[in-house]
């Protein structure tokens, strides 16, 4: 747990390497009395921030909370819309509806004031090897802008180190024209 970090989310599946599934609750659960992490919903707990300046816990990451409940049911998911553009920073708007697609099945969960909504697809319909790519696609989707302006392309560069970007040009080499020609254009001189 603190190898992974504050705000990393996970489940019981996480740890079965390390001993039986009573084991690893009783573990959580004593863990979780002490206050070292927090119960988030049923099965899901996180390693917790808290914030000097707000002087309280920070909420949970609810993309932690979204991969934690993919690997608890073994599931693939990509994040959609407005999380996407929050993600990589082209939003600072704190979106109340997270939606990921996934191959499992169509669920919503309300983590405090959010809610976290998983929708069934064939995510291997989207071709898309890396979630880096993903995510990038679903972002440049939402903006459904043909052209960015030179600060969102810098945030994009920033968000992705430079062999990450290499490998998303060649993943989204199949995605739709206009969005792989402007992943491109972002993404020019970086290799």
């Amino acid at each position: 747990v603190y190898g992974k970090g504050r705000l990393w989310s996970f489940s019981k599946i996480d740890f079965v390497d390390f001993g039986e599934a009573a084991s690893v609750e009783k573990a959580l659960s004593r863990l979780c009395e002490k206050g070292t992490i927090r119960r988030v919903m049923r099965g899901v707990y996180d390693y917790p921030k808290f914030s000097k300046l707000l002087n309280k816990e920070l909420a949970p990451d609810i993309d932690q909370i979204a991969h934690a409940l993919a690997r608890k049911f073994g599931w693939e998911i990509q994040v959609t819309g407005n999380a996407a553009l929050n993600l990589i920073g082209l939003s600072t708007q704190v979106p109340g509806r997270y939606v990921y697609l996934c191959n499992g099945k169509s669920r919503s969960y309300e983590i405090g004031n959010r809610v976290l909504e998983f929708k069934k697809q064939r995510l291997r319909d989207m071709g898309f090897k890396y979630n880096d790519s993903a995510l990038l696609v679903q972002a440049l989707i939402t903006l459904n802008k043909k052209e960015l302006d030179e600060e969102e392309s810098k945030i994009i560069r920033s968000y992705f180190d430079v062999k990450t970007q290499s490998r998303i040009l060649k993943d989204t080499q199949y995605a739709t024209s206009w969005v792989y020609d402007l992943i491109k254009k972002i993404f020019k001189d970086q290799k």
